[in-house]
């Protein structure tokens, strides 16, 4: 009864699962119902719930220290900066609480640098349907946005005058579109050409996402300056900001030497990062989503959707002639968690230890819900 009643409070007259508990793929709310979570976070619970790797760390951690404070440096900031420079190729990293203010610290590092080089670059270029927010203060900044996979659009505005171009190699605004082969290398190639940076915004396809420790590795190419966010950290509020090559000797006196993280969350990401390193994650990794692929792709055949879109775990189920709102409901009905990218599209984000037998159990209860909304459309009809 008191969780009933604090839920009204919470969200007024919306009904919702309260969650008590959760264990790898799947959460128990308050009445004890569980439900299987092929949304966990927007993808950020990389591991799942409560992992043990994870738990063991933190606890260790904060018997030792949780936060010396904002402008101190702790032993986890320092390691898991050296393993992310060390597994990625990079040279200087810094730490965010979020993905916002990541990308927002990459934009300003790469306009500094752009100005730095060339007085005259003032134009920033970001991609439509990007859900990255801008930082509030970019001074005389242009800020263009062109389509999104239109190469002959974006080269029409990466000139002389472009100092960065920012990407999301995976956008799921626009329900979850990756962007093509053609146009990544294209826009690396553009930059190269003109001397602006690229940056990649890798909050959502990083951390072993798409089946690869970053989603550029899929590309073949590689950003001046990329960013990952809380699937860093298993889903606790950890981003990062990671410096290469021409641009980096620059953030060394830009990038800010302090976590907000401190210790305990800077930790966290050494432990997810040194699990998803582990010899055969990715291997695991990409062979269960060919199996969630595969199934997904005949359920939205049988019940006339698709086709299918993303990279490994995190794939969008475009919807024909029916909200994905609705979907998403029928789909809790049957104790299945899922995301939405849009308003027709569905977005699955398993934890990336998400099993065959989870991946089979997800689409017998998505066939249900799909199946009951289809009865419904048919009875008002």
């Amino acid at each position: 009864m008191r969780d009933s009643m604090a839920r009204l409070q919470l969200m007024g007259e919306r009904a919702a699962p309260v969650f008590v508990r959760g264990q790898g793929s799947w959460l128990w709310d308050a009445e004890g119902r569980a439900y299987l979570d092929f949304e966990q976070g927007m993808g950020g619970n990389s591991l799942g719930h409560s992992p043990t790797l994870l738990l063991d760390a933190l606890r260790r951690q904060a018997e030792l220290l949780v936060s010396p404070g904002r402008q101190y440096c702790s032993r986890g900031q320092l390691k898991l900066a050296a393993r992310l420079c060390e597994a990625t190729g990079s040279e200087r990293a810094a730490f965010c609480s979020g993905p916002v203010e990541a990308n927002g610290l990459a934009v300003r590092l790469a306009l500094q640098w752009a100005a730095e080089q060339n007085p005259a670059a003032d134009t920033l270029v970001v991609l439509d349907g990007s859900h990255v927010a801008l930082p509030a203060q970019l001074g005389a900044t242009r800020v263009l946005r062109v389509p999104f996979n239109d190469l002959e659009a974006l080269a029409a505005v990466v000139d002389l005058r472009c100092a960065a171009v920012l990407i999301e190699p995976l956008q799921l605004a626009r329900g979850v579109v990756p962007a093509t082969l053609e146009y990544l290398q294209g826009a690396q190639r553009l930059c190269r050409e003109q001397g602006a940076v690229l940056i990649l915004d890798e909050s959502s396809s990083g951390m072993g996402r798409c089946g690869a420790l970053l989603a550029e590795e899929l590309y073949g190419v590689r950003a001046d300056l990329f960013t990952l966010g809380s699937a860093l950290a298993g889903g606790l509020p950890l981003a990062a900001v990671l410096a290469r090559g021409r641009i980096a000797n620059a953030a060394a006196d830009a990038l800010p030497q302090a976590c907000p993280g401190e210790a305990l969350l800077t930790v966290a990401g050494v432990a997810v990062l040194g699990a998803v390193l582990d010899g055969s994650f990715f291997a695991q990794t990409r062979e269960v989503a060919e199996h969630l692929r595969e199934g997904l792709a005949h359920l939205a055949r049988r019940h006339a959707h698709g086709p299918l879109r993303g990279h490994g775990l995190m794939l969008g189920l475009p919807l024909i002639g029916q909200r994905a709102r609705i979907v998403q409901r029928a789909a809790r009905e049957q104790g299945l968690l899922l995301g939405m990218a849009g308003d027709e599209c569905l977005r699955l984000s398993p934890a990336l230890t998400v099993s065959h037998g989870n991946v089979e159990e997800m689409l017998r209860r998505l066939g249900r819900a799909l199946q009951r909304v289809e009865q419904r459309c048919e009875e008002v009809a």
